[in-house]
């Protein structure tokens, strides 16, 4: 189908049409993936939802703002892209799929999250950067095999302190918040493996070096006063990050690592991850 035809199609939202742009699948894939990612979708297909053994669903970069309540049939689904679409709330739908291990709701333009959240008790990731969130919703906290949070690039200036009852929480990305002070609840977090507080407005770093489980600490783009001081073998990204013992008079050289090495968001398309056993 041209992408010209594609355009005019998805502007009428019937069900015919929106099957239309899905083109062929009519069956269930034999890989139990559906990548409807960049389809112009501004509704799922609801024979989508008649697909009861699909694993994986992406539907990344559509202009999706609700979902049908037959997605619920879906119980098997474990992986649910969401990403790069309109949604100002989270389909209460979503929270019915209990066997979601990874859920991407990045860039859209969510202001909370929706209690029933804390019913997806297998989530083990949870992308909510670039949204408009000014607080990190206390439901989070009730995830307990979360394992990595991802809620850069939103407005957030604190932290809950129910946040430390995460005791899986490996990686935890902050970046491009308006966070002014380290958020004093991740100094209670001993099992965190990577913070990533890049692009706040920070000032002054605690000591980090009592946190056993700490590899990677990225605080570039902070005004900061000093870099936060951390046990051996751990990688700091950061002004003065290679000088120890920290220096007291320096120009403030911001250090680059190689970009294969920095940590970064997965692309709006996810086909190639691979679901961890729940």
């Amino acid at each position: 189908m041209g992408n010209s035809l594609k355009a005019v199609v998805a502007f009428m939202p019937s069900n015919e049409c929106q099957k239309y742009l899905v083109e062929d699948l009519e069956d269930m894939p034999v890989d139990k993936m559906v990548d409807l990612s960049g389809s112009q979708l501004r509704r799922l297909p609801l024979h989508i939802c008649s697909f009861r053994e699909l694993v994986k669903l992406y539907l990344s970069d559509n202009n999706l703002n609700h979902l049908p309540p037959e997605l619920e049939q879906l119980q098997n689904l474990q992986i649910l892209a969401l990403d790069f679409n309109n949604f100002k709330a989270l389909p209460l739908v979503v929270c019915t799929l209990k066997q979601l291990c990874i859920l991407y709701l990045g860039n859209n333009k969510l202001c909370s999250l929706p209690l029933e959240l804390r019913l997806l008790q297998n989530l083990k990731t949870l992308w909510i950067e670039s949204n408009c969130l000014q607080y990190l919703p206390e439901v989070v906290c009730e995830l307990t095999l979360l394992k990595t949070l991802h809620a850069g690039s939103n407005a957030l200036r604190t932290l809950p302190t129910q946040l430390r009852y995460l005791q899986e929480l490996r990686t935890i990305w902050l970046s491009g918040n308006l966070l002014s002070e380290f958020p004093a609840v991740l100094l209670d977090m001993p099992f965190l493996e990577v913070i990533d507080v890049d692009r706040n407005s920070i000032r002054f770093f605690p000591s980090l070096a009592h946190l056993p489980g700490l590899k990677l600490v990225i605080y570039d783009h902070n005004p900061c006063r000093n870099a936060p001081k951390v046990a051996k073998g751990v990688r700091r990204v950061g002004r003065w990050s290679e000088e120890t013992p920290e220096p007291r008079k320096r120009s403030g050289a911001v250090v680059e690592i190689p970009l294969n090495e920095r940590p970064s968001p997965p692309p709006a398309i996810k086909p190639e991850l691979e679901v961890e056993p729940c």
